[in-house]
């Protein structure tokens, strides 16, 4: 055992056992580079990464190269989910040394943490047209000796070009252009997949901040016709999504989201599954579904949402970081069926029309290169209509979807009994935050108490054991809670608590969002340039503070806090958050076409800026509200200001909004004019239909 034994981190613990002499990240391992004059070999994962664990087998564990290792370097694990801060640091450095970045990130750091060499992952061996990781530490602890002086000075290069690089984005930008949103839509019809919807070529990402953006923009400038960018907007994103849910990125049996495809077509994924991508995703679906009405965007998000709570759920509350992409040391080998698994677990008949409705072939559609044992697998797809199908099989639609449902459910129990893949099992306040949106959204957009369950226990939860009164802590598991919380837990878990405030009426936890904006303001905030930096003021052991802005793919710490301010500002009047908004949105001013699908959520920011004021009162008993909050829910407002309570008071939207007791009344302004009080769901609906 190495000194990543110790560590709370399921992907350190992973490496405890190599015989590379492994330090965490912190204060001993650099005093020792110090002390020894040694470069630093940094390598960042995390635990679901399958090409981390190639690397791992190949080459951490093999006792040669780990001695090439332990003899020239001093050598640091990062786990990437648990440290943002670090990675994003030396990402900027590998990005714009190589062109590209991934994991696990391979970095040269001198005994200062400057970086001088970075890659992603190196084989044991010359291959692929890239160096093997032997002859490569060989190149480096040779450079290192013999031309210590040059190498010093080009890392002091780099490290002061980095820092110049993050000083002009940290400067103040220009001023809000209202027309920037629909620029942006104009530039992503360039890069969007008319076939397959999505964005650019393989691999393929899902980018949900960016879609959230454009069902936002939609819904503000396709207003009474509106900007001809809007129907455009909408198309993007329904078409993306019905492709997703048609394609393997999807797990048709068990529910959520793989994290991307390796194809342009949505059909093979990298099979790990995240919690940021399915919470994000959940909640993108269920905003189709109250813009188009299309039951398969409701079906899509209940599937993502069950999954999550089905396997993804701490005893406590709390949600998991992620599900790994192998199993039996194979990557999809719990997901993928061959035609010989299919027939055996629902026997021939049942077995051909399985393999009709998911284009199952006896070739497959999916291979691991380092298991060609593996052979004929498919990852299901629907790429057909069920109708057609239905046609086919001269069945009537309707039972064919329940017969499948019924298929669906048979070889899910016979995947049970497969070999599980490893399940991250820490806690992260950030992606927690967006399952929390995730589950709020859905208890009141679908009325399902189970999901209002679920997040009520995750606030209470993160309250108990992840706040303090003052600070937020980033990382949760076995029992404690470790490294200071980064901008995107305030942010992240605020625009939580704002929904599930939204779902409940419970204004404390407006209250509790509050909190962790004014505590984000005094540790994060940039007062003489402006904006958020990602770390807070006393993080030591960086060599940059970085103010993030880009979506990566969660949303930018930057992104999240201007929408949590610009909400609270609203609900309870402080112009001073308010501009909190502005300002940051005003810092990526002038970027957003220059990098259209990165600034999804800064974007989402700037489309709440620009929507005109509205707000909606529902006031009464939660019994007495409920069939005006379940009219609310059929529609898409995601400008609107939306405030359910007991009685008037506690937020000027509400002051003098009382109502007789056992009855309710919902109130519909906007730009500071009400319709009068709407007290029968009839009035109310047709005061929302107005708004359209």
């Amino acid at each position: 055992m190495n000194r990543l034994a110790h560590e709370s981190s399921p992907y350190l613990r992973q490496h405890a056992e190599n015989p590379v002499d492994w330090y965490p990240w912190g204060e001993e391992a650099f005093a020792r580079a110090r002390a020894e004059d040694r470069p630093i070999f940094l390598s960042v994962g995390y635990s679901t990464c399958h090409w981390c664990h190639v690397m791992a087998h190949e080459s951490f564990e093999d006792p040669d190269i780990a001695a090439l290792l332990n003899e020239a370097f001093v050598c640091i694990k990062v786990d990437r989910e648990e440290r943002p801060d670090i990675d994003s640091v030396y990402m900027a450095f590998t990005q714009a040394l190589t062109g590209e970045g991934g994991w696990p990130m391979t970095v040269f750091l001198t005994p200062d943490l400057e970086p001088f060499y970075a890659g992603t992952y190196f084989p044991p061996d010359d291959q692929w047209g890239n160096p093997g990781l032997p002859r490569l530490i060989d190149s480096i602890r040779e450079a290192w000796l013999a031309d210590r002086s040059r190498v010093l000075e080009s890392a002091a290069t780099i490290t002061a070009r980095m820092r110049e690089a993050s000083a002009r984005v940290a400067l103040r930008g220009g001023t809000i252009a209202p027309e920037a949103p629909a620029r942006v839509v104009a530039a992503l019809r360039g890069v969007y997949d008319a076939g397959w919807g999505g964005f650019g070529g393989a691999p393929k990402f899902p980018n949900a901040t960016l879609l959230e953006f454009l069902l936002m923009h939609h819904a503000r400038a396709g207003r009474s016709g509106g900007e001809a960018t809007a129907p455009a907007a909408l198309e993007m994103v329904t078409h993306t999504l019905r492709r997703m849910a048609a394609g393997g990125i999807y797990d048709h049996l068990g529910g959520g989201f793989h994290r991307y495809s390796v194809d342009g077509h949505w059909v093979v994924p990298h099979f790990e599954k995240m919690l940021y991508d399915n919470a994000m995703l959940a909640r993108l679906y269920l905003h189709a579904w109250q813009a188009t009405g299309d039951p398969l965007f409701a079906r899509v998000a209940r599937e993502t949402l069950d999954y999550l709570l089905r396997e993804m759920l701490d005893d406590g509350g709390g949600f998991y970081t992620a599900q790994d992409a192998d199993s039996e040391e194979i990557e999809g080998r719990f997901f993928a069926w061959t035609v010989d698994e299919i027939d055996a677990a629902l026997g021939p008949a049942d077995g051909a029309l399985c393999r009709a409705v998911f284009a199952v072939t006896d070739f497959g559609n999916f291979e691991d290169p380092h298991h060609p044992e593996f052979l004929g697998a498919n990852v299901f797809t629907r790429p057909r209509p069920l109708a057609e199908i239905a046609a086919e099989q001269g069945l009537n639609p309707a039972a064919l979807e329940r017969r499948v449902d019924e298929l669906l459910a048979r070889l899910f129990a016979a995947r049970e009994q497969r070999v599980h893949p490893g399940r991250d099992d820490k806690v992260l306040t950030s992606w927690n935050g967006l399952a929390l949106s995730a589950c709020a959204e859905a208890a009141r957009i679908l009325d399902e108490p189970r999901y209002r369950e679920a997040a009520v226990r995750n606030a209470a939860f993160v309250r108990e054991r992840l706040w303090d009164g003052a600070r937020l802590r980033h990382v949760y598991r076995d029992g404690v809670a470790t490294v200071d919380g980064l901008l995107e837990d305030y942010a992240a878990y605020g625009l939580g608590l704002v929904d599930l405030y939204r779902a409940t009426g419970d204004l404390s936890l407006l209250a509790w969002a509050g909190e962790l904006l004014a505590a984000a303001v005094e540790r994060f905030h940039d007062d003489e340039a402006g904006g958020f930096f990602e770390a807070p003021l006393d993080r030591a052991g960086l060599i940059l503070r970085q103010k993030p802005l880009v979506d990566t793919p969660t949303p930018s710490g930057n992104g999240a806090i201007a929408l949590l301010a610009a909400w609270l500002g609203r609900y309870t009047g402080r112009a001073d958050w308010e501009a909190l908004a502005g300002e940051v949105i005003a810092l990526a001013t002038g970027q957003f076409e220059r990098s259209a699908t990165g600034f999804g959520t800064v974007l989402q920011a700037l489309e709440l800026v620009l929507a005109p004021p509205r707000e909606i009162a529902i006031v009464g008993t939660p019994e007495a509200r409920a069939p005006f909050e379940r009219e609310l829910a059929r529609h898409f407002l995601p400008a609107a200001l939306i405030a359910p309570a007991g009685n008037g008071g506690g937020l000027p939207v509400l002051a003098g909004r009382d109502v007789p007791a056992g009855a309710a009344a919902a109130y519909v302004c906007e730009r500071t004019v009400c319709d009068l009080p709407a007290r029968t769901v009839e009035a109310f609906r047709e005061q929302l239909a107005g708004l359209a």
